[in-house]
């Protein structure tokens, strides 16, 4: 882009480039941020199998799943994605649960062989974005690919540099897991096959319009999976025992939860945190908030079951007004 090129293009031009990419390209994305630990051991899946929801010991080299971890009584401390290979297990979760992340496994692998492994500053993650980003992912040198199954992933290299390939799904792509050494070389091949660098905002955007949650935003230590929708993603019903296990069984086959994870149309931009209400009864509070270009402003939020798809609210002060959807959006 020329000097004057880059002069004339508004934030708004910038914006709708970005998430142009996102939904029909490839866009390209740096969370190096997120956090990032290793197990070893004999022992690290059958010890990470009794702490999180998901099947861990099933895993084969080369799959992966997502999990929450959580306390006695069911609630979410995080959540975080678990990767198997040939010699140890790989973690990233969200910054903001890195912490509780990893005291959780450093109190309860005592008598287990386990090492924990902190991976966050000796690691990158580049996260491709979009319907190209397995043929942006081979225009760069990438000599093999997963299968298209969420959290599958492959070793192989990108401009010379070995790398750790990740399919990911809602939205469509691949994360790119390397040496943060590493990063700035890989992100300029990508670019250099066609990856448009996009914003978080942008990223966001595409998140919130396909009804993803995200820890820290929508999700806390007050929410039990079903609430939010995971148990199809993250729990097992059929694994063995794990921390919180008896409330997240006895809420999907004998219970009903009291919230659900809803989309709103706004009738006009809103606030995370702003409080969701029908009449005088409060519902909820807003969770992640965006203007999607097709969608205009939308809200994830977890909102009493009595909030129907349809149903009409108010939001915040300003009375915004705005209906209640299931997810994901749908244009």
């Amino acid at each position: 882009m020329s000097a004057i090129d880059a002069a004339n293009t508004s934030p708004a031009s910038a914006a709708q480039s970005e998430l142009a990419a996102l939904h029909d390209g490839c866009g390209l994305l740096d969370r190096s941020q997120r956090g990032k630990l290793a197990l070893t051991g004999a022992a690290a899946a059958e010890f990470l199998n009794g702490q999180v929801s998901n099947d861990v010991e099933k895993l084969a080299p080369g799959e992966g799943c997502y999990a929450a971890y959580l306390t006695h009584k069911g609630k979410m401390q995080g959540d975080l994605r678990i990767l198997r290979t040939e010699h140890e297990l790989l973690l990233d979760t969200e910054r903001v649960a890195l912490q509780s992340l990893f005291d959780m496994i450093r109190r309860f692998k005592i008598g287990f062989d386990v090492e924990l492994h902190k991976r966050t500053l000796q690691s990158g993650l580049l996260c491709l974005i979009g319907p190209r980003s397995r043929e942006i992912a081979s225009a760069a040198g990438a000599h093999a690919l997963p299968p298209s199954v969420e959290h599958a992933h492959v070793e192989t290299t990108i401009a010379g540099h070995p790398v750790r390939l990740i399919a990911t799904a809602r939205p469509e792509g691949l994360d790119i897991l390397c040496d943060a050494e590493s990063l700035q070389a890989l992100a300029s091949a990508l670019r250099a096959a066609g990856a448009h660098p996009v914003s978080d905002a942008a990223a966001e955007t595409v998140r919130v319009e396909q009804g993803v949650p995200r820890y820290g935003i929508d999700l806390d230590e007050s929410v039990i999976p079903q609430e939010a929708g995971l148990n199809d993603r993250a729990v097992s019903f059929t694994k063995g025992c794990y921390v919180g296990q008896e409330t997240v069984a006895r809420l999907y086959y004998k219970g009903k939860p009291n919230r659900l994870l809803r989309g709103l149309r706004l009738d006009a931009p809103a606030t995370p945190g702003e409080e969701i209400s029908a009449g005088e009864r409060v519902l909820g509070r807003l969770g992640s908030v965006a203007i999607s270009p097709e969608l205009g402003p939308i809200a994830l939020a977890l909102v009493r079951h009595e909030a129907q798809p349809g149903d009409r609210v108010s939001v915040g002060e300003r009375q915004i007004g705005a209906q209640v959807v299931a997810l994901p959006f749908e244009g």
